[in-house]
Parts: structure tokens; C-alpha cells; sequence
């Protein structure tokens, strides 16, 4: 599915729970610990909840202690946008996915080896494929 077979706000919050819809679309944050994948390590992909885009593998997940899922990259270099985001007083890199505009959460450079990267991500966000 594209962004642009979603173009309405009232198709989108049809299609999503409200949780979903203030994450995704009204770019909210869920509470740290409080969500699906915070502490979750099946083998799967992670899909957009938006779109179904693959984002990110499980074996790119680990435990940043944050209560979010991490990542230390996305599935593919493409899948993935960053903006700027000044909100809440803060400097930081927001993602979105870059297939139809979904928020996902932000990175941060304190991230493993090998890219550095914490891709903190809602688990609203995102909907786990296991193998």
C-alpha cells in the first residue's frame, strides 16, 4: 500500500487503533515498557503497521534499556526517512516510513557496533512478522 492510497485522516483512523493512529499519523510517543515489542526477540521482520513496508530485521534488535524496541539499522537504507524534529524543546532526528510518511520514532547516536545507531521505535509502529 502507498501514501497514496491513504490520503485521508479519517481512512487512516479507520485502518488503525487509536493508539496506532496518534503514533503513526499525530507522531505521539507510547510510554516506555508499555508497548508490544519493547521486550520482544522473536526471529521475524519488522513491518510499517501503516503500510506493511518491511523496516527492520530481528537480528538487527537489541536491548537498549530505554522500553522501546531499538535497532541498530533499518532493514534496508531505503525504507527509512529522517527530519529534524525541534519539538519538546529537544534536538533530534525523527523516522518516518519513507513509503507512506508514518511516524516510527527517532534515532540517536548511542547505538552498538557495527553502525552506532539507536533506531528507538514505537512498538505502534510497527507489526512483527515472525518466521
Amino acid at each position: 500500500m502507498s501514501e497514496s492510497e491513504f490520503k485521508d485522516e479519517a481512512q487512516w483512523a479507520e485502518k488503525l487503533t487509536p493508539e496506532q493512529y496518534r503514533v503513526l499519523r499525530q507522531k505521539d510517543t507510547e510510554r516506555p515498557f508499555t508497548g508490544e515489542y519493547w521486550n520482544e526477540f522473536s526471529d521475524g521482520t519488522y513491518l510499517c503497521r501503516g503500510c506493511g513496508e518491511p523496516l527492520f530485521l530481528s537480528d538487527t534488535k537489541f536491548d537498549a534499556g530505554c522500553g522501546w524496541p531499538s535497532f541498530f539499522q533499518p532493514a534496508t537504507e531505503d525504507v527509512i526517512k529522517e527530519i529534524h524534529d525541534s519539538s519538546h524543546g529537544m534536538q533530534r532526528t525523527e523516522v518516518v516510513c519513507r513509503n507512506c510518511g508514518g511516524h516510527l520514532g527517532h534515532v540517536f547516536n548511542d547505538g552498538p557496533a557495527p553502525t552506532g545507531l539507536r533506531y528507538c521505535i514505537n512498538s505502534a509502529s510497527i507489526d512483527l512478522k515472525k518466521k
